[in-house]
């Protein structure tokens, strides 16, 4: 397996995981809403989770699963962010820093599922 800075997709995952620990410790250091935050904890870690599971994948429909699997959790971490932004836990200068990592993160996996499945028709 390639390391982390080898794929683009791996490293951006890693990297907005690690921006979502540390924006959950923030919220838990400064009084903000732990249940909200756990969740965005949960699916913004198990974006990278889901991603470096499908490097080892056994097929392409198991790579593509898994894939897919991070895309929804990637989609469910953007409503988290936009919820704690709208509840005033977080600046709108956090949020959108936060989401357009996100949204950058769900069109490059976007990418990457449609060009697999167009490869797997060939």
């Amino acid at each position: 397996m390639r390391g982390r800075e080898d794929n683009a997709v791996v490293q951006k995952s890693y990297d907005f995981s690690l921006r979502c620990v540390k924006l959950y410790k923030y919220l838990c250091d400064n009084g903000g809403n732990y249940i909200i935050g756990k969740q965005l904890l949960r699916s913004g870690t198990s974006v990278c989770a889901n991603v470096r599971e499908s490097q080892r994948a056994q097929t392409k429909p198991d790579f593509i699963t898994k894939l897919y699997i991070a895309l929804k959790e990637a989609s469910e971490t953007e409503y988290w962010i936009e919820l704690l932004r709208d509840a005033e836990y977080i600046s709108v200068k956090q949020a959108d820093c936060m989401q357009a990592d996100c949204i950058e993160l769900i069109k490059l996996l976007t990418s990457i599922i449609k060009s697999v499945k167009e490869n797997s028709k060939q």
